[in-house]
């Protein structure tokens, strides 16, 4: 006999992982199934974010900053650091380890909140009276289990491109580009976003020629054109060539690499050899094999799950978080669309504000934004005052030798409310959050002017962005 579960979540990434926690804290009883496997074939979950995404990027982005900072900027610190050496397997056991660490507290938090934990694929069956059939398939012995209420939070695979699938040795996922053996010498990237400028910014620090081909005409379209123009100027001079409005052509697999031939802006024939190339053009949801035809699971042409304001599906006591449902493709955005879901299955109100959620990108200079920019607000005629306030103005930047770029905020003519906040600069990533819990409580920019910034700290440079805001910066 099948066992029977109030939740069912599957899949352990961002979005699983949390809903199946915040669920059973509610007093659930829950199972989350989960198939993703390290190389010794023990449980990894976490899902790509864990195991192929943010985890391990960002341990690269870290080591391969350390190494960059040691060989040519230490020297400005008075720290003479003498020929300094890199052991690429070590970074990337470190980064392995890390990724391990992660996936061991995922399993303890299971643990700990009494969510039982399948290993293995997990798809449906049938719907029966009470809820829905899963079928959970993998290295232990196949069962079946019965749950009330579905969480489906598959997450997403990278995109390949057109004719070139991915063989992971020359043409390289994310999955891949974290797992290179020996830094190329010439390494190529399709994909100048999120992805394509972490992988490139972690490959040209430890020696590589790193060239970006970007489709889009615009670099970081979805960016604030100010805060893109900055960062841009700041990867040309640290020797990432990015070429946009890219057509690529055919790509041809010889003894000594990959040759590519493409189209430029101007629509001129280009070629590039590389040693290899990574694709990163986006994300597919991760909907083959959930037997969703067996329950009348709807998808949209994407292959996505199709889902309300609240994820809710077209089945009754089914949902979707994540990747797999319409939106960003952010970790913390699945995070927060799992708590939400797990709080209303128990007759809660769950909470997700997509107009608030932050997006980041991990180079340096570090990139992250909250709301709208300049630019949307100009083509939808909002009334607004922008602020804005370098680093270079900033006493802790100066300290720390990290002065580039700004803080820009937008608020409404009108009411001051705070509508969009873009930095460009050191520590970005953790800045932003005071502008999420600013907009999230409809502050204005005055709020953030009033409010005590300790000094010296790169914060203050939000407080003077919003002082600029009323034309009345301190220190610029």
């Amino acid at each position: 006999m099948s066992k029977r579960f109030d939740v069912i979540v599957i899949g352990a990434g961002p979005g699983g992982y949390v809903a199946a926690i915040r669920a059973a804290q509610l007093g659930l009883q829950v199972a989350c199934i989960d198939g993703w496997q390290n190389a010794q074939g023990d449980p990894a979950p976490g899902g790509t974010c864990t195991n192929v995404g943010c985890i391990p990027s960002k341990a690269l982005l870290q080591s391969s900053e350390y190494f960059e900072l040691a060989g040519k900027h230490f020297a400005e610190h008075g720290i003479d650091t003498g020929g300094v050496q890199m052991d690429l397997a070590r970074m990337l056991a470190r980064k392995d380890t890390v990724v391990r660490q992660n996936n061991e507290g995922i399993l303890h938090l299971f643990k700990k909140n009494k969510v039982r934990f399948l290993h293995g694929h997990g798809a449906f069956v049938q719907a029966v009276e009470g809820g829905h059939e899963i079928r959970v398939s993998g290295a232990a012995a196949q069962e079946t289990l019965i749950g009330a209420q579905i969480i489906v939070a598959t997450g997403s695979s990278a995109r390949a491109l057109p004719g070139t699938p991915f063989d992971e040795k020359r043409v390289l996922s994310n999955d891949g580009a974290l797992r290179i053996g020996a830094v190329p010498k010439r390494l190529g990237l399709i994909g100048a976003g999120v992805i394509g400028l972490e992988m490139g910014s972690i490959w040209r620090r430890l020696g590589a020629q790193v060239t970006l081909l970007e489709a889009l005409p615009t670099f970081l379209g979805s960016v604030d054109e100010q805060i893109a123009r900055e960062a841009r100027k700041a990867f040309d001079k640290q020797g990432l060539r990015i070429e946009l409005g890219v057509r690529i052509g055919a790509i041809e697999s010889g003894k000594k690499g990959l040759h590519l031939a493409y189209t430029d802006a101007r629509g001129e024939a280009q070629a590039l050899d590389v040693d290899q190339l990574i694709v990163s053009i986006g994300r597919v949801p991760n909907t083959q094999g959930l037997n969703t035809e067996a329950v009348g699971l709807q998808l949209d042409e994407r292959g996505a799950i199709v889902v309300d304001a609240d994820c809710r599906t077209n089945r009754p006591g089914v949902w979707a978080v994540g990747d797999v449902v319409r939106g960003p493709m952010l970790a913390h955005k699945a995070e927060e669309e799992g708590v939400a879901v797990a709080e209303r299955i128990a007759g809660q109100r769950g909470h997700v504000n997509f107009h608030t959620i932050p997006w980041v990108l991990y180079t340096h200079p570090e990139i992250a934004w909250v709301g709208r920019t300049e630019q949307q607000l100009r083509a939808d005629g909002v009334p607004y005052r922008a602020g804005s306030f370098p680093f270079l103005a900033n006493g802790r930047a100066r300290a720390l030798g990290d002065t580039g770029g700004m803080v820009k905020m937008l608020a409404d003519a009108a009411t001051d409310e705070i509508l969009g906040v873009h930095i460009v600069g050191p520590q970005a990533s953790e800045l932003i959050a005071e502008a999420v819990v600013a907009m999230e409580f409809k502050a204005s920019s005055e709020d953030i002017a009033r409010i005590c910034h300790a000094h010296p700290s790169l914060s203050e440079a939000t407080k003077e962005a919003a002082l600029a805001v009323d034309k009345r910066a301190l220190n610029f």
